[in-house]
């Protein structure tokens, strides 16, 4: 399979001062917006997807560095128990909603029955068309109750995926992240492409719209990602020449985008 093509973030010193410098700013309006969050009483909810080693925990280590810990949470849930296997799905992830002021993040969300559970066969595909049943509704809710919700896939090619799983394993920082399920990441490459796909298709709407991240290059995902989040949230002291992304990195979801190279296959 082709590698996701070449993205435009250079390479070296002069580039990780400039990365560096890039995320200092950034960081800099997110404080900013934080502080008209908590003001407003608003309740924001990113919710970030992806395969294991796509770079989800690079990107809410960055969000959250410099913000409130005390109004910003980062919600990355276990295996649900014996008892909460028997509740209605989305029950609970219902408790780990934003309250007003908060900022809440979603290391992986209830888009795991479509991803990981579906894959992994820890339920069943009826289980699965009623989870895409219920998804846009659930999310239709959480909208019109006043929840600002974003919802990122970030995307990486095979070979990327193999590359950043052999470090992991090699890295004596990074031993929490391993699991028995990222044994199974690569075997299973072809199963993961299809649900990703059916997810995408079956969730995207306009009132919970995806936008995916091309995600090989870590450093132009993060300062992206950040940038496009920043540019649909109000708040005092925005500059907005700091927060124009590349689109060709994150961009909204649409059906020709599985079949043009602009995602991994």
């Amino acid at each position: 399979m082709p590698s996701l093509p070449n993205q435009t973030e250079p390479i070296g010193d002069s580039a990780e001062h400039a990365y560096r410098h890039s995320l200092h700013d950034l960081q800099i309006q997110l404080a900013k917006f934080q502080r008209h969050l908590i003001k407003r009483g608003e309740r924001i909810l990113v919710l970030l997807e992806g395969r294991d080693a796509a770079g989800k925990d690079g990107v809410i280590k960055r969000i959250v560095e410099h913000l409130s810990p005390r109004d910003t949470r980062v919600v990355a849930l276990p295996a649900p128990s014996t008892r909460e296997q028997s509740e209605w799905y989305f029950q609970r992830y219902v408790e780990h909603l934003p309250a007003a002021g908060e900022f809440v993040l979603f290391n992986r969300s209830w888009y795991n029955r479509a991803g990981v559970e579906r894959v992994m066969r820890f339920c069943t595909e009826a289980e699965v068309e009623t989870f895409f049943d219920d998804a846009p509704v659930f999310e239709r809710m959480l909208v019109n109750s006043g929840i600002r919700l974003f919802k990122y896939y970030l995307d990486i090619d095979r070979a990327e995926q193999k590359q950043r799983l052999k470090e992991r394993r090699h890295d004596p920082l990074s031993q929490w992240k391993i699991s028995s399920i990222d044994n199974l990441a690569l075997k299973h490459w072809g199963d993961y492409t299809r649900a990703r796909n059916d997810m995408l298709r079956s969730s995207h709407t306009p009132h919970a719209p995806w936008q995916i991240v091309r995600a090989n290059d870590k450093h132009a995902a993060r300062l992206n990602l950040i940038r496009h989040l920043l540019a649909q949230l109000q708040y005092r002291g925005k500059e907005r020449r700091l927060l124009a992304h590349d689109s060709a990195i994150v961009f909204a979801f649409e059906e020709a985008r599985l079949c043009d190279g602009s995602m991994a296959k």
